[in-house]
């Protein structure tokens, strides 16, 4: 992006915001516009009936769309041993016919969660595009020769940042993080490799892919495709039709 258009959607975002000038209590009053009834989701418009093929076409949109500062950052549903839920921010790095990988350290609270309880929900929003892509599967550690040969492609600052901080452990202060980072590169100079730490990627396989487009009337497009061992006994060709690549897909009510 050039300066001068980082200049001007930096301008238009003030404009909005100063525009909005709702206080906290105005909440339910909140609207937004989406999308006009000529722009729809429809079935029929879906080139190829599987996902990830759709879900690469919207991941393309989204990064031209220049609004859209981090069109790969997703939020990952983890559920713990105990049964509660908790959610963050990762950036996705690879969508393949396998599935969807992102990176993080191994004793991380979510790394904790996906070792008890492999089933995730992760969750796209573009809101410049009014639309959403909810992903549910389960998760697996990618090989360590794949964690390290990406972690080796970081910039180096990132690699020394992720071996300084113990992800999710307690800190005493901020500045006990800058000691640790300072230490690090004094040890390893210029031209030392950067350790890889406890740390990689995750695949998430999916098992269900849903595709949300906003619609100006609250009518929103919902489109999910589904996979598993029994899923081809509900195909019905009325509610329920047959896909490619063992998926079958579905229009649910906004």
């Amino acid at each position: 992006m050039s300066k001068l258009s980082f200049c001007y959607n930096s301008l238009k975002y003030f404009i909005i915001i100063n525009k909005r000038n709702m206080a906290l209590d105005s909440l339910s009053a909140l609207r937004i516009k989406y999308k006009e009834k000529k722009d729809i989701l429809l079935e029929e418009n879906i080139n190829v009936k599987e996902p990830i093929t759709l879900f690469k076409e919207w991941m393309e949109l989204a990064l031209k769309t220049e609004e859209i500062l981090e069109p790969n950052a997703a939020c990952l549903a983890t559920v713990n041993s105990k049964g509660c839920p908790s959610n963050r921010f990762v950036l996705l790095k690879d969508v393949s016919s396998d599935g969807f990988t992102f990176f993080t350290n191994y004793g991380s609270r979510k790394a904790n969660d996906m070792a008890t309880n492999p089933n995730v929900a992760m969750t796209l929003y573009w809101c410049p595009l009014r639309r959403s892509i909810r992903i549910e599967g389960k998760a697996e550690k990618i090989s360590k020769a794949d964690s390290m040969q990406y972690f080796h492609q970081r910039p180096r600052a990132s690699q020394i940042g992720a071996l300084a901080s113990e992800q999710s452990t307690r800190i005493p202060s901020r500045h006990h993080l800058d000691v640790v980072e300072q230490k690090l590169k004094d040890d390893l100079g210029d031209d030392k490799e950067v350790p890889m730490p406890n740390w990689g990627g995750y695949l998430i396989r999916p098992q269900l892919i849903e595709f949300w487009q906003g619609q100006v009337d609250r009518l929103h497009d919902r489109i999910v495709f589904r996979r598993g061992s029994d899923v081809d006994k509900e195909i019905d060709g009325t509610l329920v039709h047959k896909g490619e690549n063992g998926w079958i897909y579905e229009r649910l009510a906004p």
